[in-house]
């Protein structure tokens, strides 16, 4: 079983719950468990933040690119963003590390991430962007879709 999704939108705050909500509708599908779901959709919500808030400084103009595959039991998500991008991407993953203190940010975005995921990666070039890759098996899968 395979299906794939792709989506944009406008680097809005307000979108963040647009985007968790559709890639959770999406990930339904497979029929995960509650805390699996609520997983994903924190995982998303946090990447898509960082996006926003880190890649593109708030400016609502630009575009924030999310897309999904579903295989078997497994979820793959990619959230790229092509703003200011990360200068140290160690340094961006530790824990309590924020390039907005100002904004009292808590820096847990990335831990969140790769806690809640089985796999995360994170590709970055400075004023080029950043892609966050994340997958995620889940415990059972009643494949829906086909």
């Amino acid at each position: 079983m395979e299906n794939k999704m792709d989506l944009s939108f406008s680097a809005k705050s307000e979108n963040e719950a647009f985007a968790r909500v559709t890639v959770g509708a999406f990930l339904a599908q497979l029929d995960p468990t509650m805390e699996e779901l609520t997983e994903i959709k924190t995982v998303v919500s946090e990447a898509v933040t960082n996006a926003i808030i880190h890649g593109y400084d708030n400016d609502e103009t630009e575009t924030v690119y999310i897309s999904a595959e579903l295989r078997d039991n497994e979820i793959e998500i990619i959230i790229r963003d092509e703003g200011n991008g990360i200068m140290d991407i160690d340094e961006a993953r530790e824990p309590l590390y924020t390039s907005k203190p100002e904004l009292e940010r808590s820096g847990m975005g990335f831990t969140i991430m790769e806690n809640f995921c089985h796999e995360m990666r994170v590709v970055s070039e400075p004023l080029l962007g950043t892609t966050v890759y994340l997958k995620k098996q889940l415990t059972k899968s009643k494949a829906i879709c086909r």
